[in-house]
């Protein structure tokens, strides 16, 4: 039997619509109903780094090369890493005070923590998982080091302990999760100065949110990052200006795991993968040897 490059793309073609044709299971979200959660009121933040600080010393993370009351770290944008797991970043807001001295926007990154992580979703061993209390928690003893998390976080959060070969881990902001089970908030929000960064139930830090747009529309941009981008999450923030404008990445309001779920579940569902996998490498090689037969006909 011959089998053309036509014949054979026609079969994957079939074999393609008879996927779609099936029904697949219907993405359902894990998120929590209303976790904990923080809301970061830029226009607050006056990048004294304290919250870096009060991460360093919660989870016991080496001291940075530069000091905390250090200001020069600001002039270079920085990305949380395995030593730290939340940075403090300076943007220009295109504004002078009354000594024409540019005025800055100080933006505070961390994880997230989605309502729906893309994270736990590619997770294959179940070492990220999404606890009731908002918290994407991180097991090190189910790790094994495929780093998939990194790939799929929209947020390019999750970083990897590249230096220790023996027990390397997955580093990021683990949201205090000790501190909240005792019933504190985390140690950035306790210790904010100037109270940029409020700790509490999701549904209530967007009530204040929604509340702050509304009362001085003139001092906040129309929008609260984190409302619904990746399908929302724990972290929410307000700010005087586009949030492209400070840093912030562009992501879709989907949850990421309703489509990636969703083919998974269609590629497996009523188990017809492998069988259509199976036929698809049969096809290849009948149609490779058909023509490696044709080329020493033809010698």
């Amino acid at each position: 039997m011959h089998l053309s490059r036509r014949g054979f793309l026609a079969f994957v073609g079939s074999t393609t619509a008879l996927a779609q044709s099936k029904p697949a299971l219907a993405w359902k979200s894990k998120a929590p109903s209303d976790p904990l959660g923080c809301l970061v009121d830029i226009t607050r933040c006056i990048g004294c780094r304290k919250c870096e600080q009060a991460c360093n010393e919660v989870n016991h993370l080496p001291e940075p090369e530069i000091p905390f009351d250090d200001p020069r770290v600001l002039s270079s944008p920085r990305r949380p890493n395995n030593t730290a797991y939340t940075v403090v970043n300076s943007y220009s807001t295109g504004k002078l005070d009354d000594q024409s001295k540019p005025i800055p926007n100080f933006v505070k990154i961390q994880c997230m923590h989605c309502q729906d992580p893309a994270c736990v979703s590619a997770c294959i061993t179940g070492a990220l998982t999404k606890l009731e209390n908002g918290t994407v928690h991180y097991n090190v003893h189910r790790c094994i080091g495929c780093r998939y998390c990194m790939v799929a976080c929209p947020f390019e959060i999750p970083a990897y302990d590249y230096f220790d070969p023996l027990t390397p881990e997955v580093r990021k902001c683990t949201f205090c999760l000790e501190r909240l089970e005792e019933g504190k908030p985390p140690g950035c929000a306790s210790i904010c100065p100037t109270e940029a960064i409020t700790f509490g139930r999701r549904e209530t830090l967007l009530q204040l949110a929604h509340q702050r747009l509304e009362e001085d529309p003139g001092r906040y941009y129309n929008h609260i990052y984190g409302e619904h981008e990746a399908g929302g999450t724990s972290w929410l923030y307000i700010a005087g200006q586009p949030f492209h404008k400070l840093g912030f990445l562009d992501v879709p309001d989907a949850p990421l795991p309703q489509r990636s779920e969703s083919i998974q579940h269609g590629l497996f569902s009523y188990l017809w993968s492998p069988i259509v996998l199976f036929g698809l490498l049969g096809l290849s090689m009948k149609l490779t040897h058909g023509q490696d037969k044709d080329n020493k006909e033809g010698k």
